[in-house]
């Protein structure tokens, strides 16, 4: 109990300190629904009262809009959300999301598009306005710079049609938080959550008047956690968020200051060594199931010795994240002129480290005895060798070893972004036109340092660390393989710098053709301007004086002081099209097409072959290869039904994708890593659908499918790829669930079905499908004006091991067929409970 009071406790006291600290987070855009209301049905529902404000100048109902549209209320993302934003975006159509790593970094594949994950083709929003503006100046995902809280009014998923082309814009859809914000009276919630495994959360979300036309919303957070997954590792950290708005008098706009602080520490979980033949989790050497091969280690121990001083490793703090945004947003019209001007600008600031666990040492990368250890490295019998774990005590011979490598993240990042339009309605005959002109403008930075290290541990969940020394059986010398658990001191090196400047320009026209009939028609034209700086590396004798150390003990890769830079520049323009027919108040047929594009992330671009003779410490600027953009063409049609009893969509999809470049991040095959580009094309097909059915009084069932075929049609590094589905993209996902709610009592059970995919590009390894069941029943019980909310939450009820990726870092080269196969399962089921009050 002192436990969870301390955690009430700060969350009331963030509560109170928030307005003079950061004012959190940003407004929703124009037409945006009353204070607080909560305008959407469910995921999949177009109820008549839902209102799209996703970069759009025209406020519409889903029905009337000529494009797709998904939207994911405040109790959805309640349910849904326990884990990570894959668990939320996974219930939306098209959308495959993995978040077997844990709360942040979650992988997110949409519309059969090529990836890697981590939000490349689908920009994260709050209130319309870009966590970041340029992905692509390093590996880290959106969401590891904010976090959901109880102060999100809704979801909205915006694909096809001119609302793309605004702000960030994005052609394959935009994930826009819309915040709730002040209303006439005093509202608000406080919650305390607890769940399995240490898990304690506590939030408030506060809102109201302030008096004078002035309202505000707050929304706090603090939390620790010792799982879902046991290392040793702790989750533990918080947020403050909110929104300040001045409403004018006369009902023409508003002014909203917003901002964020955010400090923050999660873990992230790897692929683990499974059973080859089954994929199923395997028996540590003490007979425990292996859930984990990460423990908190002594990392000063394994500090090693580099050009400019020691390094020790910050692994332990997993993926950290500190400091904010403030922005601030205005909305205005213009009288009866039919004029208004809207912006949105914002500036942000970050210190982000991302401890990243990997999957192998990048050599062997699976499970192996102290026998095949020394075998596959060259380094004599067992009778020849001393295994001894790191504070002592011998290995037992028949122990499984396993190598690994973290690698320590510093990623900095620093953004501002500035959008303004310039909108006017008016009419032309039989026709009223909702134009916009608009601008955006984006200027990011972020800096990209790694450090690998590998080590040697035995194959447990929470692993001691083992030391090796080698005695030559003729001369008698040692060699010391292992000290301290360090295998290979300073295996990888990156310090990378990457800016990214965007100003684009846009135009659209949401037209309203007599009562039936709505067109939509708009271009942009969007430059971008790209800063990049790298480190270049040398291998340095680092330690000549501890006798019989490893050559990857002595010698370390480590930055020479010698950069290469480079400018790059492209532009691009985009145009899109969308038209709905209204058959009758009820039923609409649409559909709508793009081209459009994506600038390539900046650390895919590579450097001219550097001239013969080069220094290896040289600082030059050699030029840059070719940098163009990447080119898709999308298209969709098909029919939206909003009855009294039932809602649905059905609609057929198409996306083309030319002159990508993938960056994969790989193993190079020697204990370290490469970013792989490969130059290749995409196409994609399939059927889209959503159903919202009521059943019965308060009960109602729910769900969405997304049939599709993704293939390659280019390949430049593999030709014999071609035809091959794209790699994790599954040809089948769907959502289904029974929700039930009388104002009193409320429960759901939900499913999420991944089908089947492959692991990587070379179409050998097939990942099963699998379904991940949630449940969700609470009891509300008022109390005069307010109520008390009681709950339960079981993640993953059935409680499936899947295995939702391989091992990214081995792609192609991943074995099929081995006694081990590496891989990340589904996060283990999980009991929440949480008590809310509301008032």
């Amino acid at each position: 109990m002192k436990r969870i009071s301390l955690i009430m406790l700060a969350g009331v006291s963030a509560l109170a300190i928030a307005p003079a600290a950061v004012q959190a987070q940003a407004a929703a855009p124009q037409g945006a629904t009353a204070a607080g209301e909560d305008a959407s049905t469910d995921t999949a529902g177009i109820d008549q009262a839902e209102i799209i404000v996703t970069g759009t100048s025209r406020s519409r109902v889903a029905l009337d809009t000529p494009l797709a549209v998904s939207q994911v209320s405040t109790q959805a993302l309640a349910r849904a959300g326990v884990s990570s934003q894959a668990d939320i975006l996974n219930t939306i159509p098209t959308i495959k999301a993995d978040g077997g790593g844990g709360e942040v970094a979650s992988n997110i594949f949409v519309k059969g598009l090529p990836s890697g994950g981590q939000y490349q083709f689908t920009p994260l929003m709050y209130d319309g306005i870009a966590v970041l503006s340029s992905f692509g100046l390093n590996s880290s995902a959106y969401d590891v710079y904010a976090r959901n809280d109880l102060g999100i009014s809704r979801l909205e998923f915006v694909r096809g049609g001119v609302s793309n082309l605004f702000g960030p814009g994005s052609v394959a859809g935009l994930i826009n938080y819309i915040s709730k914000t002040g209303g006439d009276r005093l509202e608000g919630t406080v919650q305390l959550e607890v769940a399995q495994r240490d898990r304690y959360r506590g939030d408030v979300a506060l809102s109201g008047p302030l008096g004078n036309n002035v309202y505000f919303s707050l929304a706090a957070f603090y939390r620790t956690d010792k799982g879902p997954i046991r290392t040793n590792l702790d989750t533990k950290g918080g947020q403050v968020r909110g929104n300040l708005e001045y409403r004018f008098s006369d009902g023409s706009g508003n002014v909203k200051v917003l901002g964020q602080y955010i400090d923050d520490q999660v873990q992230f979980y790897l692929p683990i060594p499974l059973s080859g033949p089954t994929r199923q989790r395997l028996a540590g050497n003490d007979g425990a199931v292996v859930n984990s091969v990460q423990n908190q280690f002594n990392t000063a121990g394994l500090g090693f010795r580099t050009p400019t001083g020691t390094f020790n490793s910050d692994i332990n703090e997993g993926v950290r994240t500190k400091g904010g945004m403030i922005g601030l947003t205005f909305d205005k019209d213009f009288g009866d002129s039919g004029w208004a001007l809207n912006g949105k600008f914002k500036f942000s600031d970050y210190k982000h480290k991302f401890g990243l666990w990997a999957d192998g040492d990048g050599v062997i990368n699976v499970p192996e005895t102290l026998q095949s250890f020394l075998t596959n490295r060259s380094l004599g019998a067992p009778a020849n060798a001393q295994f001894t774990f790191f504070g002592g005590g011998a290995v037992p011979s028949n122990f499984l070893l396993f190598a690994n490598r973290f690698t320590d993240r510093v990623r900095p990042a620093r953004d501002f972004t500035a959008e303004l339009n310039l909108t006017k309605k008016l009419q032309t005959g039989a026709v009223d036109h909702a134009l916009t002109f608009g601008g955006f403008y984006g200027r990011a930075s972020a800096g990209d340092y790694n450090v690998t290290t590998t080590y040697l541990a035995e194959f447990n969940n929470r692993p001691r660390l083992v030391n090796l020394v080698v005695t030559n059986p003729a001369t008698g010398g040692q060699t010391i393989v292992s000290n301290n658990g360090l295998l290979n001191a300073g295996a990888g090196y990156v310090n990378n710098w990457h800016k990214a400047e965007r100003y684009a320009g846009y135009f659209a026209d949401q037209m309203k053709i007599g009562s039936r009939f709505n067109l939509d028609i708009g271009g942009r034209i969007e430059t971008i301007n790209g800063d990049i700086s790298r480190e270049r590396t040398s291998t340095t004798i680092t330690d000549s004086t501890t006798a019989n150390l490893s050559s990857a003990l002595r010698d370390v890769i480590w930055g020479n002081g010698g950069f290469l830079t480079g400018k790059v520049s492209t532009t691009e323009w985009a145009l899109a099209v969308g038209a709905l027919y209204k058959l009758t108040d009820r039923v609409s047929l649409y559909a709508n097409g793009s081209r459009g594009f994506f600038f390539p992330e900046l650390r895919s671009v590579a450097f001219k072959t550097l001239p013969t003779g080069t220094a290896a410490n040289a600082s030059l600027s050699p030029g840059t290869q070719s940098y163009t953009a990447e080119i898709i063409k999308q298209a969709e049609a098909g029919i939206k039904v909003s009855q009294p009893q039932f809602s649905m969509t059905a609609a057929l999809i198409y996306t083309r994708l030319d002159n990508r470049r993938q960056v994969l991040f790989v193993n190079d095959g020697a204990g370290g890593f490469i970013e792989r580009v490969n130059l290749v094309g995409t196409e994609s097909y399939g059927v889209e659908a959503t159903l919202d059915l009521k059943l019965m009084k308060n009960l109602r069932f729910n769900g969405d499918l997304t049939i599709q075929s993704a293939k390659y049609i280019a390949f430049d590094t593999t030709p014999a790829f071609i035809g091959n589905n794209v790699e994790r993209q599954p040809e089948v996902l769907y959502n289904a669930g029974l929700y039930y709610d009388d104002g009193t009592l409320d429960a759901s059970f939900f499913t999420n079905y991944t089908g089947d995919n492959f692991t990587a590009s070379n179409n050998t390894i097939r990942l099963k499908g699998w379904n991940v069941a949630n449940f969700d029943a609470g009891y509300r019980m008022p109390l005069g004006a307010s109520s008390v909310r009681v709950s339960v939450n079981v993640f993953n009820v059935f409680n499936s091991a899947a295995v939702t990726e391989g091992s990214p870092r081995q792609d192609n080269n991943q074995a099929a067929n081995g006694a081990f196969f590496v891989g990340r399962p589904v996060l283990p089921r999980r009991v929440m409970g949480r008590i809310a009050y509301s008032f």
